[in-house]
This record gives C-alpha cells, structure tokens and sequence, in this order.
C-alpha cells in the first residue's frame, strides 16, 4: 500500500512526480538538466524493472530525529535513515546548517561552506585539545615528523606528483607554525603592555 504523500524515490513501486517540470524548475535551480534521454550516457540502461528492485517493504521504518537535521533543499524530508555521530555544534555547526539552509547540493557555495565548516570544527577541536592533559602533538599527529624519519620523500620518487611534495609540510605544518607565531606575538605584546 501506498500513499501519495510519500515521494517515490522511497516506496517499492515507482510513481510518476506529483509536480509540472515547470513548477519542479523554478523551486530547483537546475533542475531537468538531463531530461533529454540524448543528454544522458546512461539512458539504454534506464530501464524500469519493478521485480528486480528487491524491496521488501513500501516504505522503510523511519530513525528517530532527536535534534533538527541538515536537510537538502531538494528533498520533501530527511532521509529515513541517516547518520548521527557528529551532531552540528557551535560556529562549524552553524556554517554548515547555512550550506544546507541555503544553497542547493548543486551549488558550489553548499560544498564550499561544508568544507570551511569542517576546517572551522577540525580547528576547534586542535585549540580545545590544548585545555587538556593531553594537547595534539603537530608534529607527530599531522605525519611532518616522518616524512624525514620514515622515508617520506624517498616513497614518492618517480610519482606524477612528486613535485607537489614540497608544498605538503608547508600546507600541514604551516597552520600550526603561524598559530605559533601569533600565540608569541600576543604573549609579547601582553608582557609589554602589562610593564607600563
């Protein structure tokens, strides 16, 4: 059994889209750009088979939502499964719910601000390690130690990539070098303004 509520990408049987091409385009930016079976490699193979789908159920038991999801423009609802080990916290959190929020999956600035929400969170994560006993160690956790030790250059003699190599310890270890740098620069300019 089932009910025309449900979109079809999550019932056994397939459905036709309740909504005109014209109606789907203007709430879907790009939407229909391979409608034309030309436009499409796969199209032979885009062929229907309802005995061959293997599903056993019209419509999966939905997971609980405990916190309000990310979810794609795209989609009418969240999936009926999804993940749930890195919920969204503080500014990486915020920047991500933006991307989803925002932009659709087929915008650059939806991956972007992903990206930079992860950057933002993997930074957030190395300063709260330092309230700890046990602070990350840059030079062994980030892999610029054993480049040198563990024959690191010598394991990338005659890749096509080789000539990038120079630029990996700078990318990995010059984040924690500059943070450095600035962590010294503001203790001395707090030493200087604390003797006047």
């Amino acid at each position: 059994m089932t009910t025309p509520d449900i979109p079809s990408a999550y019932v056994r049987d397939k459905r036709p889209p309740r909504e005109t091409t014209e109606q789907l385009r203007a709430r879907i930016p790009g939407w229909g750009a391979d409608l034309d079976p030309a436009d499409r490699p796969s199209h032979p193979k885009l062929r229907y088979a309802p005995d061959t789908t293997g599903a056993h159920w019209d419509f999966p038991e939905r997971q609980p939502e405990t916190w309000p999801r990310e979810r794609s423009v795209e989609h009418a609802f969240l999936t009926p499964v999804f993940g749930t080990a890195q919920p969204p916290r503080g500014l990486s959190g915020a920047i991500r719910k933006l991307a989803y929020r925002r932009y659709s999956e087929g915008r650059l600035a939806h991956w972007l601000l992903l990206i930079v929400g992860d950057r933002v969170d993997a930074w957030g994560s190395h300063l709260r390690s330092f309230a700890t006993l046990r602070p990350d160690s840059p030079g062994t956790e980030t892999g610029v130690r054993s480049e040198v030790t563990s024959g690191g250059l010598r394991s990338r003699r005659g890749r096509s990539d080789a000539r990038h190599h120079v630029l990996d310890p700078v990318l990995v270890a010059g984040p924690w070098v500059a943070a450095a740098g600035g962590a010294v620069l503001g203790a001395r300019s707090l030493v200087r303004a604390l003797r006047r």
